[in-house]
């Protein structure tokens, strides 16, 4: 599987925890450049250090902020001179009623959930059209497909990521650039943590416990679409726990 992925420069946001340190641990094994962003930047540090990777490779990186995006993938271009594929894993899951009016908490999802993946796009888009090539993968989830009560604005934003994904392969056709969505369901990762609400936190706790896969699972799956030869463009991948009904 690493034949179209060793040597290509691969950024990734989020990439502290998660979906996005396991796909770190994954694509370092099958030979690409990585450059890494997230807030953490203590954990973000010492990730880049155990896959032995240059100390530019980590770069604290808040995607809600264009110019920090854009920074990230600048550094990409500067230590590498060209940017292959970025993965815009960041995001947040703090679920809530819509009765309880938990405007920071809606605020918060389409700063990261939305525009971070904007922001990701734009920063990576002109560096690629000029390259001619690149793979951009973004995040969404099972909740872009199929909205449950407590998850409105959450699967709102999910589902938005699939239709900018859409519109923006049908733009890029002209310049050889694939792209991706990839909409897990129940992963191993700290998404359950950012949920606010005591009450709700525990019932997706509870059920991330009973049946969520390994954040390795994840990786496979990006690891899947790059690894295609270059005229094959995984446009789409919808997976879940085996044992996952909704």
């Amino acid at each position: 599987m690493s034949q179209n992925i060793d040597g290509k420069v691969i950024v990734i946001t989020g990439a502290s925890s998660g979906l996005g340190e396991a796909t770190a641990r994954h694509l370092a094994a099958e030979g690409a450049k990585l450059i890494l962003g997230a807030r953490r930047f203590d954990r973000l540090q010492a990730l880049a250090g155990e896959l032995n990777l240059p100390p530019e490779a980590a770069v604290q990186t808040d995607v809600a902020d264009c110019e920090q995006v854009k920074r990230l993938v600048d550094a990409a271009v500067a230590a590498h001179g060209r940017v292959d594929v970025i993965i815009n894993n960041a995001g947040l899951m703090p679920h809530s009623p819509l009765e309880r009016g938990k405007v920071d908490d809606w605020d918060r999802m389409i700063d990261v959930n939305l525009k971070g993946v904007l922001y990701g796009i734009a920063a990576a888009l002109p560096y690629m059209k000029e390259q001619k090539s690149g793979h951009i993968i973004n995040v969404s989830s099972v909740a872009g497909h199929k909205v449950r009560p407590g998850s409105a604005v959450y699967a709102a934003t999910k589902a938005a990521v699939r239709m900018l994904s859409e519109g923006l392969r049908q733009e890029v056709k002209p310049y050889n650039i694939r792209t991706t969505i990839i909409s897990p369901g129940a992963v191993q990762s700290e998404l359950p943590q950012s949920i606010t609400e005591a009450d709700v936190a525990k019932g997706i706790q509870d059920f991330y416990e009973n049946y969520a896969i390994p954040a390795e699972s994840f990786a496979r799956m990006v690891a899947f679409a790059i690894s295609q030869p270059d005229e094959v463009d995984v446009n789409e991948i919808l997976f879940r726990p085996t044992a996952q009904e909704v």
